[in-house]
């Protein structure tokens, strides 16, 4: 039986604008402001691990310099998740990444909600923004940031994420520890990348010290026994990106990939693309890898698809509605 994962019903909740912006679109914005390519167009997405893969992030964003710009980019990102059959996204975006706006986080939020705003009327599907610490941040910026998010109190706003390399970076629970609380305080949900380039330990931090309602990634857990345990109890979900893994080595083949490990053992987990444009995937075929190297039957695939609504954050009456269409695929 060959199963249409496009007309699978589901949401897209480990995503980065800044790998979604589509490459001839940044480009064409390069050679409009006199910007030189860090590499020959051809050789653009060859990466040479997460530190160059992040540096490239920064030179995209940096073309990025109108509200027009911006809002056509958060366009194109609701454009693609309906391309994906996701019925709704969270979608996350790091300020760090935007030299134009990083003083203007209101300015930038308002081009972005353009965007979606604009989407939604054409029929696209919603989209919910967490906005994103960088792991090099300090105590004091993050705090600085929660509290802007705290006053701006934008109804697109959803969530305070943290990225970035965490071996690079060390260990950051405890210095984020109090933005984190801050954001829990404002009504804001928490999503924290953890367990990819550190080990089980930065999925504990982000528990015990970040109050983490879903993790981006949190593979490594599985190297823990007590934690996937605590992941399980606590249904903690988790946002996994299998190709991504795969391609910065994490894991040798997808057959390694401990998602089926995770899943069996009781915690949520849901299937993303992280970075799609970067990585040149898609969604549905991120679904048809893992169904094909585990063995996943629809109804499985079904069960993940719901996962990944139920870990999203949208408001509870849009989970409803989704979870009856995910029943009937």
């Amino acid at each position: 039986m060959t199963l249409d994962f496009q007309a699978l019903p589901k949401a897209e909740v480990h995503i980065h604008l800044e790998g979604c912006l589509d490459l001839d679109e940044v480009v064409a914005l390069a050679q409009e402001a006199g910007v030189p390519l860090p590499r020959p167009r051809a050789e653009l997405l060859h990466f040479s691990g997460l530190s160059d893969f992040l540096d490239f992030l920064d030179w995209t964003c940096s073309l990025y310099r109108t509200p027009d710009q911006v809002a056509a980019a958060a366009y194109a990102f609701s454009r693609r998740m309906s391309a994906s059959g996701a019925l709704y996204a969270d979608v996350i975006v790091n300020p760090t990444h935007w030299p134009h706006w990083r003083r203007d986080l209101g300015g930038f939020i308002g081009a972005l909600d353009a965007g979606f705003c604009a989407a939604e009327l054409d029929g696209l599907p919603p989209v919910g923004l967490c906005v994103s610490l960088l792991r090099q941040q300090s105590a004091e910026e993050a705090i600085e940031l929660v509290d802007l998010l705290a006053a701006l109190r934008h109804p697109r706003v959803v969530a305070l994420s943290v990225d970035g390399n965490e071996k690079f970076a060390g260990r950051t629970g405890p210095r984020f520890a109090e933005a984190f609380r801050r954001a829990g305080a404002a009504g804001l949900k928490r999503t924290v990348h953890a367990g990819e380039s550190s080990g089980p330990e930065g999925v504990r931090d982000a528990l015990d010290y970040l109050g983490a309602d879903r993790i981006d990634h949190g593979v490594r857990a599985i190297e823990d026994d007590d934690l996937v345990a605590r992941l399980a109890d606590r249904q903690i979900p988790l946002g996994v990106c299998p190709t991504s893994n795969l391609t910065l080595g994490l894991y040798a083949r997808l057959e390694e990939h401990p998602i089926e490990r995770l899943r069996k053992a009781g915690v949520p987990v849901s299937v993303n693309t992280d970075d799609p444009e970067l990585l040149e995937i898609d969604l549905p075929k991120e679904y048809a890898r893992c169904a094909a190297a585990f063995d996943w039957s629809a109804e499985t695939c079904r069960n993940v698809a719901a996962t990944s609504i139920r870990a999203c954050f949208a408001g509870d009456e849009a989970k409803t509605r989704m979870l009856a269409k995910v029943a009937t695929w």
